[in-house]
């Protein structure tokens, strides 16, 4: 996990930060958060995730709401996905691009119907985010709502997670299809439930009040069908399934052509920032591009770790385990376009040494979501 440094005094703490103390959780700085990182083990919380059911608190999750006549029209502007005539309760994914195609962050936008659209950044970003879109919201006729205090927000992720959410919580949510989402009153407020995960496996985001969001919380652990769960797993599993972080698969320098996140990317579309940059960088082809690589021993690439071509250089490692999943020693790395094709032979440096490897596809383990 990337963690920031920060004192705990500049640390910000969610509103079920004194749950995670509580129940004992190795707690550490990411986003500028102090966010739980593990509970009883990295490997075990993962394994319950992908068996059975895992929660996750996400609510350092920024919430950033788009209004307006022009909505549709400006998040289109700033936004690599196509959202045209999108209708209630749609989610699409894509990234907020800046001029040259590096990305500003990725997320996912909520139609909310009526010109009005959610924005979810990540947490390290929200900030940045915010002013960028508020920057460039100028010339639109449109509302820009940061309301990321005001929502805490879970994530109930694993095979088990429709049962458990309906069971535990009251909640109908097996009417939702994959990236949808839809507003349920529950105790005079509107939620918000969402079905896309972040794991590889089935899953859903519930996002309301933090008296809310802490009565789900106790509900779900208290029954003991359900294990808490830190980041650790969290990108653990992620990765397992090639799914990007901000700061490692993606940042400012990095587009997402470079990510083979190109399907994110609707160069069709009328215009979008970084879409002329985009565009030729497809046409002229890549100079660099985030592939996996698998060791041949056991060893853990992490993030930084050198990616060689007989003693060349030619990338970095951007994240990297001993997958737990399939038992491999793997990671993604960001190398040079030439040396990208599958079964390519390459090193990885882990301190003075080195281990061979080879290019394989970023998808370590097979997804499994409900369609």
């Amino acid at each position: 996990m990337k963690s920031e440094h920060c004192t705990m005094e500049e640390l910000k703490r969610t509103c079920l930060h004194d749950k995670h103390v509580a129940l004992g959780a190795k707690m550490s700085p990411f986003g500028g958060f102090d966010m739980p990182i593990e509970y009883s083990s990295i490997k075990e919380e993962h394994h319950a995730v992908r068996e059975t059911c895992g929660v996750f608190d996400v609510s350092h999750m920024g919430e950033i709401f788009v209004s307006g006549p022009d909505a549709e029209r400006f998040v289109n502007h700033i936004f690599t996905n196509d959202i045209t005539d999108a209708p209630y309760g749609k989610i699409y994914y894509g990234i907020m691009c800046y001029p040259n195609g590096g990305s500003v962050d990725d997320l996912l936008v909520y139609a909310m119907g009526e010109k009005r659209y959610l924005l979810v950044v990540n947490a390290s970003n929200i900030e940045k985010d915010h002013a960028w879109i508020v920057e460039k919201s100028k010339d639109y006729d449109v509302v820009i709502d940061n309301l990321s205090d005001r929502y805490g927000q879970v994530a109930v992720q694993g095979p088990k997670s429709e049962e458990v959410v309906e069971r535990l919580l009251g909640l109908a949510v097996g009417d939702l299809a994959f990236y949808t989402f839809k507003e349920i009153e529950v105790e005079g407020e509107t939620i918000i439930a969402s079905r896309t995960g972040y794991t590889g496996e089935d899953g859903f985001e519930l996002y309301g009040s933090h008296g809310y969001i802490n009565k789900v919380w106790d509900a779900l652990v208290a029954s003991g069908e359900v294990a808490p769960c830190g980041l650790g797993c969290r990108d653990t599993l992620r990765f397992e399934v090639a799914l990007p972080l901000y700061g490692h698969e993606l940042n400012d320098d990095i587009t997402p052509i470079e990510a083979g996140l190109g399907i994110f990317v609707k160069l069709d579309k009328e215009e979008f920032i970084g879409k002329n940059a985009l565009a030729e960088q497809k046409a002229l082809g890549l100079k660099k591009k985030v592939v996996g690589i698998e060791l041949i021993d056991r060893a853990i690439p992490r993030a930084g770790y050198p990616i060689e071509v007989e003693g060349e250089e030619i990338g970095t490692v951007t994240t990297g385990y001993h997958c737990l999943s399939v038992d491999k020693s793997v990671c993604m790395a960001l190398i040079d376009a030439r040396y990208s094709a599958l079964e390519t032979p390459v090193e990885v440096r882990i301190r003075k040494k080195t281990f061979a490897g080879k290019v394989v596809k970023k998808k370590f383990y097979q997804k499994n979501y409900k369609k």
